[in-house]
């Protein structure tokens, strides 16, 4: 099973680009991130028509979600739910459309946009701490649960200096900060897996690049948007990629389709259940 995440910076902007991307790679399930829409103007026909199924969260110009499945989606929840630690605050971060879920082939599959954060000192810095902090909780509920998760998305975080192109010019500013690091962190306790670093943990390998300064063209990049699993998935996990070509297309994308592939059919349990075989950020 092809699972992709993508921040497409505009669904109406990049729309013939994903489709053609659609078209290339066959995803079995696709969630998009700054959809910039609100759900009623989502372009939903393109996608059916090639067989897929499309549930959207999504607001006027800026944020949203979408989770395009060719497998039934159910049990689709927009938006945060049972964070205790959050129940009486929960609706501040209800405003900004970042977060989509559904159960799909026995997998739970969570779509985040987290918040960019400006800088350090900004009210949107502390905006995304706290929102982190959240997805923290939320994702103690559904480990509660016993579900299998893979949780997407762009993160607007380098979780370690190898994932920055000048680690000496940026490490300790946004997206390189150790408040950051550690939010991350604690959303993932060691329960979730960076798919990425599986397979490779080598510097280079970027899913971001700005459009200012020939950055894409020089290869100064960043990986920020990553596809976290479940050890219970990572079992059956073939590989992890980041497909860099749709960066090069006119009025493109700043950001890259990260995709794994997954066998759920095929388990292979003696490598995956020592956990020194795992790469720790």
């Amino acid at each position: 099973m092809l699972i992709a995440t993508w921040n497409v910076n505009s669904i109406r902007t990049r729309l013939s680009q994903i489709l053609d991307w659609i078209n290339q790679v066959n995803p079995d399930i696709l969630c998009l991130q700054e959809t910039k829409v609100i759900d009623d103007s989502f372009p939903i026909e393109p996608f059916e028509k090639l067989g897929y199924s499309v549930e959207v969260y999504g607001q006027k110009s800026y944020n949203g979600v979408a989770i395009i499945s060719r497998i039934k989606a159910e049990n689709i929840k927009k938006g945060f739910y049972g964070c205790k630690d959050y129940d009486q605050n929960i609706e501040i971060f209800q405003a900004q459309k970042r977060l989509i879920s559904a159960d799909i082939n026995g997998i739970k599959i969570i779509n985040v946009y987290v918040p960019n954060g400006s800088n350090l000192e900004s009210d949107k810095f502390e905006y995304k701490i706290n929102w982190l902090s959240c997805l923290a909780s939320f994702l103690d509920e559904q480990v509660k649960r016993g579900e299998s998760i893979c949780l997407m998305g762009d993160f607007n975080i380098a979780p370690s200096n190898i994932d920055i192109h000048n680690p000496q010019k940026y490490e300790g500013g946004i997206m390189a900060s150790e408040a950051e690091r550690n939010a991350l962190n604690n959303v993932l306790k060691g329960r979730l897996i960076d798919s990425f670093r599986i397979f490779e943990q080598n510097t280079g390998n970027w899913s971001w690049w700005d459009y200012r300064n020939n950055a894409y063209e020089l290869n100064k990049g960043w990986r920020i948007d990553h596809i976290y699993i479940s050890k219970q998935l990572s079992s059956k996990l073939k590989s992890c990629v980041i497909d860099s070509s749709p960066r090069a297309n006119l009025r493109p994308s700043d950001h890259a389709p990260v995709m794994i592939d997954l066998d759920l059919n095929d388990i292979n349990a003696d490598f995956f259940e020592d956990e020194d075989n795992f790469f720790e950020i």
